[in-house]
């Protein structure tokens, strides 16, 4: 049987092929910008004035390879520090005389209250170490406000950290050297911060706004973080106020910046030094700036220098030199002891494909994002007035109306129908994600099916008569049709912006794009139908040309926010079955349905009668179903895109040298359940034991409470699986465990009936502490720490209320503290101690994972105390 396609079909595919050519050239755009194509790295022997990205490189590869783990607990956090330390020395040493260089090393301590993923807990640190390197004219004064430029030497449980943070401190030593060598004199004290941890929820910055002789001296803050290993070096956050962003908009080499960023950042799990320094514990400006592509190795063992993106590090060299000259130049900078929160103006910025920084104030922004609206609802009168009378302007709107109506439906189905593709994937296929290592499987299922819904309406179209009377205007059908089309479009993107604008929220700046280029658009399509006609190709073409830079604009921000969450869905955190299977692929199929929506959209009014017919809408069903059908042959992970485990290798202590349970316990953190992973690591398990996930009961099932010694990270795991394991090694190795005693203090009982109990937490024989969690429920009132604050109560499952304390920091002396109890009811006192050494039984069993996995292993030790 032969195809027989009519000549609006072969225009329609002819179109839908020239688009296709059009959003490849934007797309391999945007990859070449995103991936840092433009920047051209500076090799180890460029002059000494200029930022080098390779002799950076050898202070990155000196802290994630040569020195073995930069952990909390381990030796390595020591050597990183002594490392740091030399280097600034030298760099000391070169300085001329025209300059002061002071360096501080300090250990901090403290504790504090704060919510972290949601969860209320108080933190407890001690002997964390913070260096600090002060350059200034030798004739500043100590009361000059200075500029600071933070970032952690510290890494992730399991980490080389080359990406986070190791290319942070080597771009920081690195700019230390080229401010003596370049010879420029600061006008403004310079302060690097080189803090140790940052990972343990912002201890070490906590330590240095506390303690700190400098810390009153901080006018201005730019915060420089990692949670991958480079592409755009994106400003995520900015403020209290509207001036840091304006420096970087005018000061900023290579601009990467988005002020929408400051919307999604807080829906993403996790926090930076920023936090600190501009929000719980000063009110100083300041600047966080993220390298954000490269997520798959973001807190894994793959995060090494060769993963490095090149260009990355030297596009934030040449930055953050540009920046730090604007920031100690710029007449905003003073010491403010107060902030005003009246000045709290997020301003709208964006750059434009990483070439210049668009920037306006919230005052313009609130003038700029209303007038689309006003012309909107303008529009009609001055359309068909004075010509025609107020009723023919009312019709005028209505159809107008409609036409957003239309539009709307559109872009509403253009997330819908991705959204039930990827569930009905889901519903014959066994797994999920496959698009997780491949995501140009997630372009081919969901852009097509995106594309449907965007086109139903206008199918629809047709059938919807026009409130305006033809035969008053004088004007055929078709041409009110276009119009409705086109202004219906601008209507829907001018309410978007307002929306924007009332929610306080920074992103309408794309949505007053496109309705600014679809007017544009329209203004062109006017004029050259007025020549070709309406129903002429050439017209929508003159209607195409005005669109192409916000189109590839909108390409570059979707795809670089695609290519983003793609590689957070690995680590997004898992959801209860059966529901929680569904998540990853269904927040994709949702974000690709909104990205096509505003790149592809704005286009409809012009070709939505061209593309919106039964052979081209059969065609993109078609290739979403092959894509669907192809995806399915492809496996979800790699080893460049990793599936992550956690491996807890836990101990029940009784007291401080019995063991009374030991179990391998294992999570994930994606769609994909531990049975996935164990049906296609065959070696493991062999080795555990394992059948299948149906033939586990509940006793299989590892509780929340095991994994405490992560608390709150835990609360993201919901699929946990327990294995029987032996302690004969672990007992050999350790003599004694962590226990909980009463101190030599007496308890003291009040009038009123409250008690203080003293306790000491004794950590035992243990080497690599990472940290040690308090669990405590029970009558509690008031403890020792955070200022004798409690932090708000916990409620789990229906269980008692609980306290929540994170205690780290390497000690020869036991953690003393007390406890206060409202009534002579028991307080309970729950702890787990995680310790970063492993026997050789969990070594062997983490080692039998395949490539494609990335196993964080760990063992806690766990005991109950009654008081």
């Amino acid at each position: 049987m032969a195809f027989r396609f009519s000549s609006g079909d072969v225009t329609g595919f002819s179109i839908l092929f020239c688009l296709a050519i059009l959003y490849g050239i934007m797309s391999t755009l945007t990859y070449s910008m995103t991936r840092m194509k433009h920047i051209k790295p500076l090799e180890i022997d460029a002059p000494l004035d200029r930022f080098s990205e390779a002799r950076a490189i050898e202070h990155v590869v000196k802290l994630s390879k040569d020195i073995d783990g930069r952990q909390e607990g381990r030796p390595g956090i020591k050597e990183a520090a002594r490392y740091i330390k030399s280097q600034l020395e030298m760099i000391k040493g070169q300085a001329g005389s025209h300059l002061r260089i002071e360096i501080d090393e300090n250990l901090v301590q403290g504790s504090f209250n704060m919510k972290v993923l949601g969860h209320s807990i108080s933190l407890g640190y001690r002997n964390h170490t913070n260096i600090v390197m002060r350059i200034s004219s030798v004739d500043s004064q100590e009361t000059e406000p200075s500029v600071l430029v933070n970032g952690h030497f510290d890494s992730p449980l399991g980490s080389p950290g080359a990406g986070d943070c190791g290319s942070c401190v080597a771009t920081m030593l690195e700019m230390a050297r080229l401010t003596v060598d370049s010879g420029w004199v600061p006008p403004q004290p310079i302060i690097f911060l080189f803090n140790g941890a940052e990972e343990l929820f912002m201890l070490g910055a906590h330590g240095f706004m506390k303690t700190h002789k400098w810390r009153h001296r901080i006018a201005a803050f730019i915060n420089i973080e990692a949670s991958g290993t480079g592409g755009p070096d994106l400003v995520c956050q900015s403020g209290p106020g509207s001036w840091p962003s304006r420096v970087y908009a005018q000061a900023a080499i290579y601009p990467m910046a988005h002020s929408a960023a400051q919307d999604i950042f807080p829906v993403i799990p996790g926090d930076t030094d920023y936090r600190i320094f501009a929000e719980d514990y000063g009110s100083i400006p300041g600047l966080d700036i993220i390298f954000l592509l490269g997520g798959y190795y973001y807190h894994t063992s793959y995060d090494t220098v060769e993963r490095l993106l090149p260009g990355s590090i030297q596009a934030r060299g040449d930055n953050l030199f540009s920046l730090i000259k604007a920031f100690t130049y710029s007449t905003e900078l003073q010491i403010s002891t107060s902030f005003n929160g009246s000045k709290d103006e997020r301003a709208v910025f964006f750059d434009y494909l990483s070439l210049f920084v668009i920037y306006y104030s919230k005052k313009e922004a609130v003038v700029l994002h209303s007038i689309p609206v006003i012309i909107f609802i303008l529009a009609p009168l001055f359309l068909r007035l004075p010509s025609v009378g107020f009723s023919t302007s009312l019709a005028t709107f209505f159809d107008f109306m409609k036409g957003m109506l239309f539009h709307a439906i559109g872009v509403i189905l253009a997330v819908i129908l991705p959204v039930s593709f990827a569930i009905l994937r889901l519903l014959f296929s066994s797994d999920a994600m496959s698009w997780f290592a491949h995501p140009f499987l997630a372009f081919m299922m969901f852009i097509p099916s995106s594309l449907i819904g965007l086109l139903i309406p206008r199918t629809l179209w047709r059938s919807f008569p026009l409130s305006q009377d033809v035969s008053v205007l004088n004007s055929s059908k078709e041409v009110l049709l276009h119009e409705a089309r086109f202004w219906g479009t601008f209507g829907f993107y001018a309410l978007l912006t307002l929306a924007y604008l009332v929610s306080g929220l920074s992103g309408g700046f794309l949505t007053f794009a496109l309705s600014a280029s679809v007017l544009l658009a329209w203004i062109s399509f006017y004029i050259s139908a007025k020549v070709f006609g309406c129903q002429s190709i050439r017209s929508s073409v003159c209607y195409v040309v005005p669109l192409i830079p916000c189109l590839t604009y909108s390409v570059y921000f979707g795809g670089f926010l695609v290519q983003f969450l793609i590689e957070r869905m690995g680590m997004m955190g898992s959801l209860p079955p059966p529901y929680g299977y569904f998540v990853q692929d269904i927040v994709v199929a949702a974000i690709i349905g909104v990205v096509t929506g505003w790149c592809v959209g704005p286009l409809i009014p012009a070709f939505g009668h061209y593309l919106a017919r039964a052979s081209i809408l059969q065609f993109l069903l078609q290739l979403s179903i092959l894509a669907m059908a192809i995806s399915s042959q492809f496996f979800p992970y790699t080893m460049a895109a990793p599936k992550r485990v956690v491996f807890q290798h836990t101990f029940r202590t009784a007291d401080a040298m019995q063991i009374v349970d030991c179990s391998y316990d294992f999570s994930v953190v994606d769609s994909n359940s531990l049975g996935f992973l164990l049906k296609n690591a065959p070696e493991v398990a062999k080795e555990l034991d394992f059948v299948s996930e149906m033939s586990f009961n509940s006793t299989n099932q590892s509780s929340r409470e095991t994994w405490m010694a992560l608390l709150p990270v835990s609360f993201m795991f919901s699929r946990r699986l327990k294995f029987p394991a032996r302690s004969d090694d672990m007992l050999k190795h350790y003599r004694y465990f962590p226990h909980i005693s009463a101190h030599d203090k007496p308890h003291t009982v009040s009038y009123e009936g409250s008690r203080r109990v003293h306790l000491e937490l004794s950590l035992g024989s243990l080497e690599e502490i990472w940290v040690a969690v308090l669990n405590i429920t029970g009558p509690l009132s008031s403890w020792s720490f955070a200022d004798n604050k409690l932090p708000e109560p916990e409620t789990h499952d229906g269980g008692p209320p609980s306290y929540i304390c994170r205690l780290s920091g390497t000690s020869h002396e036991n953690w003393t503290f007390w406890l206060e109890a409202s009534s002579s009811e028991a307080l309970r006192v729950e702890v787990a101690v995680l310790d970063q050494y492993l026997v050789a039984e969990a070594q062997k069993l983490k080692s039998l994972f395949p490539n494609w996995v990335d196993v964080i292993a760990y063992s806690s030790f766990m005991s109950t105390f009654i008081f």
